[in-house]
């Protein structure tokens, strides 16, 4: 198998990974700060990629129509907060509504299933115009995104409202406790998680060139995946490892897609892998990743009791 190969796969595989690392940047904020499991993800990452596309095909700044598809994420996000805050609606269901409802709406956006960007000005074909190597692009703006985001974010963390966001998750009651309502900083982070989410779906429409109603399949297993490969290689430090792990497990994972694809291609294989079977790989992917700690911790166990003897 050449090298050159390995490395064309692990610099796409990281491309996307970049790209990619910004849903699971919004996921994380939800599913491990906030500790809501937040489905609305599925549908705001195509809501963002529509958006995006759309605003771009009519004349609009690029960057603008990220910032659009970012707000739009964040409207969705607001949904979800609002139909399980004020509604009543248990978590899972209230993501899940959110999600069904953006399908139609995603469709309403597009005007079809399918929406391409064909000789389009995008943030990339921009970023070509200014003579950076058109295969660094998508992962130059990807991590000028990340560098961004992830400075933000922990900033955000250590106010005082990012430090309330922070309490909800961890003891709902001590807030309460305090005198704040618990209530509105759920809807806030689903918020900020879901515009996080939709600003990583406008962004994935420009570099691959269209927008798809089914772009956002399965984005919350994705995004579980890169949290838990960033946890179990970073393990569980302070807040700004943790965020860089949320990256770094998006890229590792985006490369082990890579990797896979690249060995079947290459082997003699019965059954050959196809991007068919890739929800079945990263279902394995994330099932290792949640079992490694407890190995890890039965290892060390081990190993600490025989020292003791």
């Amino acid at each position: 198998m050449s090298i050159i190969n390995w490395l064309w796969d692990i610099q796409g595989g990281a491309t996307l990974g970049i790209i990619w690392a910004i849903m699971a940047l919004g996921l994380y904020l939800t599913y491990r700060v906030l500790n809501y499991a937040d489905l609305t993800v599925d549908g705001s990452l195509a809501l963002g990629g529509a958006v995006s596309a759309v605003c771009v095909a009519s004349g609009m700044q690029p960057i603008l129509a990220v910032l659009m598809a970012t707000l739009c994420g964040m409207a969705a996000g607001a949904v979800t907060g609002f139909l399980h805050t004020k509604c009543k609606i248990p978590d899972l269901l209230a993501g899940i509504l959110t999600q069904f409802g953006l399908y139609s709406i995603n469709l309403r956006i597009m005007g079809k299933a399918n929406y391409g960007l064909l000789n389009e000005v995008t943030l990339f074909s921009q970023m070509k115009d200014l003579g950076i190597p058109s295969k660094w692009v998508g992962l130059i703006v990807g991590l000028v995104f990340v560098i961004i985001l992830i400075i933000a974010v922990y900033c955000f963390f250590g106010t005082e409202i990012g430090c309330a966001l922070r309490a909800t998750g961890n003891n709902p009651d001590m807030v309460k406790a305090m005198g704040a309502n618990t209530k509105v900083y759920i809807v806030l982070g689903l918020v900020v998680g879901n515009g996080l989410v939709a600003m990583s779906g406008g962004l994935l429409a420009q570099y691959q060139g269209y927008a798809d109603i089914n772009m956002g399949v399965g984005t919350i297993v994705i995004g579980l995946a890169a949290i838990m490969i960033g946890e179990v290689l970073f393990s569980k430090r302070t807040y700004i490892h943790r965020l860089v792990g949320v990256v770094i497990g998006s890229i590792v994972y985006r490369i082990i897609i890579a990797f896979v694809l690249r060995i079947s291609l290459n082997s003699d294989f019965v059954i050959k892998i196809t991007a068919d079977d890739m929800k079945l790989i990263t279902a394995i992917i994330v099932a290792i990743a949640l079992i490694a700690p407890g190995l890890k911790e039965a290892a060390m166990s081990k190993s600490t009791a025989k020292g003791d003897r």
